[in-house]
């Protein structure tokens, strides 16, 4: 555990094909069954402090208590995912804390030198992220989420539905 965020909560992977993706973690790991968005609903989200008019797909399952958030950006928008790309990297670039206490959380990690290099919110306005910079060690960018609202009640079911899965139907599709 983190003495500064609490448990990381979600790993997340950065691929270049997400579909595949999904069916590895389904058929070789055994995590499923993954809510696919293919077009995430991402507003408000700027890269250094400028809007980006970001399109990415994203998928999301747990392992456990652990949620594994798979990720592949379909433009060249400037975003941290890109940058991670064309740096030569894939797989893990980040990991994620949740939060029911984004603004003080946030104030306290600027307060300690962390700088935003990415944000924006997922669905409502209670769904609010940042990623903070980590040029000089690839695959460790560390996620701020709130996740006091809808998109916490999200998280929840999408562990709920993993917990109870039989291995069928690998893909859930919004």
């Amino acid at each position: 555990m983190s003495r500064f965020f609490g448990d990381i909560r979600q790993n997340g992977y950065v691929v270049p094909d997400i579909e595949a993706a999904m069916d590895y973690w389904a058929t070789v790991m055994g995590v499923g069954p993954w809510l696919y968005l293919e077009r995430a609903p991402i507003k408000e989200f700027s890269y250094k402090g400028a809007p980006s008019d970001i399109d990415v797909s994203i998928a999301l399952a747990n392992a456990g208590p652990l949620q594994i958030e798979l990720i592949q950006q379909r433009n060249d928008a400037p975003s941290m995912y890109r940058d991670f790309v064309e740096a030569g990297h894939a797989g893990l670039q980040h990991v994620a804390y949740w939060t029911e206490s984004f603004d003080q959380d946030l104030a306290a990690a600027r307060e300690r030198g962390l700088q935003v290099g990415q944000s924006g919110y997922s669905g409502s306005p209670d769904g609010r992220f940042v990623y903070f910079t980590a040029e000089t060690h690839p695959g460790s960018v560390i996620e701020l989420s709130e996740i006091s609202g809808a998109k916490g009640q999200l998280f929840r079911k999408i562990r709920e539905r993993c917990a109870a899965w039989d291995g069928k139907k690998v893909i859930h599709r919004l």
